[in-house]
């Protein structure tokens, strides 16, 4: 049997390192939460980062192929003339249609693209206009289709091309659409005054 003063020290000391134990396993216990913590923090930026890189593809009305919303800034100059008539897209009907490709600043000359991939044909689709190798549809339905008399006909600076529906344009490239029976020599002031136009940025 102990002395009362050992049995006390003997207590004190297995309280201390009773204390002492409990202490270490809150310290691992708060170790662990804490990583556990971490991790769980840095999943969700992980995933966060992942789903912000893939949902600008997959953002629903997005383009089909197209790029990151943002990736590119690129301009092209437009004119289109049916009959030797100026077509105006500087109207609200036809302004900011899209994120993606547009006209903007009430300026019916300028294309703008936000996005790698992003087809001339697209911009068309989005103002209600179809443009294929054949026709161009204006979206009251009015027709203006290859045939005998009259030729539907694309220029990319200055190259006749058979059709831009696919078309990605470069920052400053020139696009001209013709619907007639036009001579060489209109075609020419056509493209004249398509080089005139000022692109704006």
């Amino acid at each position: 049997m102990l002395p009362m003063g050992k049995k006390k020290r003997r207590e004190r000391e297995e309280k201390r390192d009773s204390y002492a134990s409990q202490q270490g396993k809150k310290k691992r216990k708060n170790v662990l939460i804490a990583s556990g913590v971490l991790l769980g923090i840095a999943a969700i930026v992980g995933i966060s980062a992942y789903n912000f890189a893939t949902m600008q593809t997959n953002v629903p009305g997005a383009p089909p192929g197209a790029g990151m919303l943002g990736d590119e800034h690129e301009h092209a100059s437009i004119l289109v003339r049916i009959f030797g008539d100026k077509f105006d897209f500087s109207g609200p009907a036809f302004q900011i249609k899209s994120s993606w490709i547009h006209f903007e600043a009430q300026d019916g000359t300028t294309i703008h693209r936000h996005s790698s991939g992003v087809t001339t044909g697209y911009l068309f689709e989005t103002l209600g206009i179809t443009v294929d190798d054949q026709c161009y549809i204006f979206p009251d339905g009015r027709q203006f289709c290859t045939n005998e008399d009259y030729t539907l006909k694309y220029y990319v600076n200055h190259e006749q091309v058979s059709d831009i529906s696919e078309y990605v344009f470069e920052d400053g490239d020139r696009i001209l659409i013709t619907y007639g029976n036009e001579t060489p020599e209109e075609i020419e002031e056509y493209l004249a005054e398509l080089d005139a136009q000022p692109i704006v940025a």
